[in-house]
């Protein structure tokens, strides 16, 4: 008789990232990385360790001194980490320095908030702008650089809407970048036409406004009984909704949940 044949699904091992900053004022403690953590967090990063330089200014060359970089290095060995992330947004001569000098996958705050907002983006247009933005990022760090990226194998920085991996040629980004401004260009026609329905109906529109995880999708959810996610993560929503509300008096506007940033 033969076996019955089982598929297991492989799970993938989450990063386990140091985090890093550069603090040019002097004054901050340890609670400067919080919120990145919170964003490596959520994009599926497990932070194993924090390192914070008091400089006047960040290096040009690798963001951090040659000898918080040693640093740096030996604690990627101690405590099994597979990849930094930077409190700041790294030039391209930066990220492929500190990439030549640890050893190590490097990864910044503009990166992880790109791939938090490819998971996130569940509209066309949504998808559209998230993409775009991730292949023009990536175009600048390729830069001189031939194909540094590739370096970077699976998981933050290489994921695209609907996790998809993001392409890493030069000349194939700029032909999905071409692309893709055609598409968006279509999607916005199609929304003014949309807008313009709305203007000729006369119905007022408000929106809630305010930083990511304020809690305005909750709002939006308790007001006009939506039931969209509403989750304690930073960015757990991107795309902006719009719902219908009736006010006392009978008036009807129509109420939207805002991006936060």
């Amino acid at each position: 008789m033969a076996k019955e044949t089982k598929l297991y699904e492989i799970e993938k091992p989450a990063e386990r990232v140091i985090l890093i900053a550069v603090d040019e004022d002097g004054g901050a403690d340890d609670d400067l990385l919080n919120e990145l953590e919170e964003l490596s967090a959520t994009a599926g990063a497990v932070t194993v360790g924090r390192v914070i330089q008091k400089r006047e200014k960040r290096h040009p060359g690798h963001y951090i001194g040659k000898g918080k970089v040693e640093e740096v290095k030996m604690m990627i060995t101690a405590l099994d980490a597979t990849g930094i992330i930077t409190d700041d947004e790294l030039t391209p001569a930066q990220m492929r320095n500190l990439e030549d000098m640890l050893g190590t996958k490097v990864m910044d705050r503009t990166m992880v908030i790109l791939d938090i907002f490819a998971s996130r983006a569940l509209s066309n247009e949504g998808k559209i702008q998230v993409e775009l933005a991730q292949l023009k990022y990536s175009l600048t760090r390729l830069s001189g650089q031939g194909t540094a990226l590739s370096r970077l194998g699976g998981g933050i920085g290489t994921r695209g809407p609907g996790e998809k991996k993001l392409e890493m040629d030069r000349s194939l980004i700029k032909n999905r970048i071409a692309q893709l401004n055609r598409e968006l260009k279509e999607v916005k026609r199609h929304r003014e036409v949309t807008r313009e329905r709305r203007s000729k109906n006369h119905v007022p529109v408000a929106a809630i406004v305010g930083y990511t995880n304020a809690g305005k999708s909750t709002l939006l959810n308790a007001l006009t009984g939506a039931d969209i996610l509403a989750e304690d993560q930073l960015f757990a929503t991107l795309d902006p909704t719009t719902r219908s509300l009736k006010l006392p008096k009978g008036q009807e506007i129509l109420l939207t949940d805002t991006v936060g940033f």
